[in-house]
């Protein structure tokens, strides 16, 4: 167990925000987390410990032998955050790596995110967040090989410059390319946060062979080099081994969302009709086209229902001219919203819809707009095989359907039809199994013994 860590509001010249890191808080539970020296921070390596590091520290040891961790040195998490995403920007993303950023600073942790200028201004952050301007795609997003290198490039610079003993890299891997060279110069390590396998999706698209090759090649090169691999599932974990990735240093975090915002209890959307909603990234291996075509059959049924879309992605041109041609005045296409937003019209679906083309080597993974809506009490139609399906119907979260148009119009019958009254257990198992709040701070723990074990 860890002890209660107070950092100092100025550490080698370095600024914290107030508030950042907050006297008296618990350290992390799910891993034990150094126990530094309150005389001095832990900036002592003294291997006799003991007394001897009591006198040159001059802390207040009043006769007892100095609390010192059980290594033969406690060094201070300074870690740097590495992402194209952060709030205020909205995205899964986003929202995990903001949720590890909190579960270190909850461990003591000094923590800078060198991130991108959002699109538009948000709510300010205690965490000390520098932001660079990018290049965005007309839907404001950092999407495409020339706006990830954009951020990629000035990134590499931006980390030989700040100070910190540890880095986390996420996806795309060029991000982790850049991560990779720059501590390399730095002699620091660096932990690659995987939520995917990035050239997996991108195989599941129309991209050229030779893009895929030269992706994955540095996909593996981002994976190989980390100290430690955080993944979301097993089935990311598994994926890892295509690259030659250690399997002793890649850990499961779990995936979430945050709960204090998707939770069963808030209000409903009541538009005057009942609707399917599909929130989050639209691309082409997700295949949400199926939910168009299988309206078409539900609207012989129930001639009032509506489809609504929230979020964006490669595939919506795509799927905004598929709806004009089956249904568009039962077709919204509302854009990107505040979570806040999005949690609201979940609520009041009668089911959130979640699809993945199956046979793309993407079976393995669990998007985090499943646990959104199992967190809303809404039941999940998910369209597809794999472990998403499995956790679906095994769980009680809703009903997997074959990717056919015809069983997913039976599906998202099904639910118009019959009551539900599996809400609330539905919100308590995200609750109990990928609530973000937990998942971050398991994933700060892996980081602070990557730092400790020198990885």
């Amino acid at each position: 167990m860890g002890s209660r860590i107070q950092l100092p509001r100025r550490v080698g010249g370095q600024y914290h925000p107030p508030g950042a890191h907050k006297a008296g808080t618990p350290a992390l539970r799910t891993r034990s987390l150094p126990r530094c020296c309150p005389g001095c921070g832990g900036q002592h390596r003294d291997d006799a410990g003991g007394t001897q590091h009591a006198s040159r520290c001059g802390g207040d040891h009043r006769g007892r032998e100095h609390e010192l961790d059980d290594r033969p040195s406690c060094v201070r998490v300074r870690a740097i955050v590495a992402t194209r995403l952060y709030p205020p920007e909205v995205g899964a993303a986003a929202f995990r790596l903001e949720a590890l950023t909190r579960g270190l600073e909850e461990s003591g942790a000094e923590v800078l995110v060198l991130t991108t200028r959002p699109p538009v201004q948000g709510v300010s952050s205690t965490t000390a967040v520098k932001r660079w301007p990018v290049l965005r795609d007309r839907g404001g997003n950092v999407r495409g090989y020339v706006q990830y290198l954009s951020f990629d490039l000035p990134l590499f610079f931006r980390l030989l410059v700040s100070r910190g003993n540890i880095v986390i890299s996420e996806p795309p891997p060029t991000t982790g390319l850049m991560v990779a060279a720059a501590t390399l110069l730095r002699r620091r390590g660096y932990v690659y946060y995987a939520a995917d396998i990035w050239t997996d999706a991108l195989a599941a698209t129309a991209a050229p062979a030779l893009v895929v090759r030269v992706m994955r090649a540095i996909e593996g090169i981002a994976l190989r080099r980390a100290g430690k691999v955080i993944a979301i599932s097993d089935g990311v974990a598994r994926q890892t081994r295509q690259f030659n990735v250690d399997p002793g240093k890649v850990v499961v975090v779990g995936n979430g969302v945050n709960t204090d915002i998707f939770a069963a209890r808030g209000q409903a959307a009541d538009p005057g009709y009942r609707y399917f909603v599909y929130t989050g990234t639209m691309s082409e291996w997700q295949g949400a086209e199926i939910f168009i075509d299988a309206l078409r059959t539900v609207l012989e049924q129930f001639p009032d229902v509506r489809l609504h879309f929230f979020g964006q992605g490669s595939a919506e041109e795509a799927l905004r001219a598929r709806a004009l041609d089956v249904a568009p005045d039962r077709i919204i296409f509302s854009g990107v919203v505040p979570p806040d937003e999005a949690a609201r019209w979940i609520r009041g679906a009668a089911a959130s819809l979640v699809s993945i083309v199956p046979g793309q080597g993407y079976d393995f993974a669990k998007p985090t707009k499943i646990y959104a809506a199992a967190a809303c009490g809404t039941p999940v139609v998910y369209a597809g095989v794999g472990d998403a399906a499995d956790m679906v119907s095994n769980s009680g979260l809703g009903a997997a359907s074959a990717y056919t148009v015809s069983d997913v119009a039976r599906t998202m019958l099904h639910f118009l039809l019959h009551e539900d009254t599996d809400r609330g257990r539905r919100s308590a198992w995200v609750e109990a199994n990928a609530s973000l709040r937990v998942t971050g701070r398991r994933a700060a723990a892996e980081v602070v013994s990557a730092l400790r074990e020198g990885r």
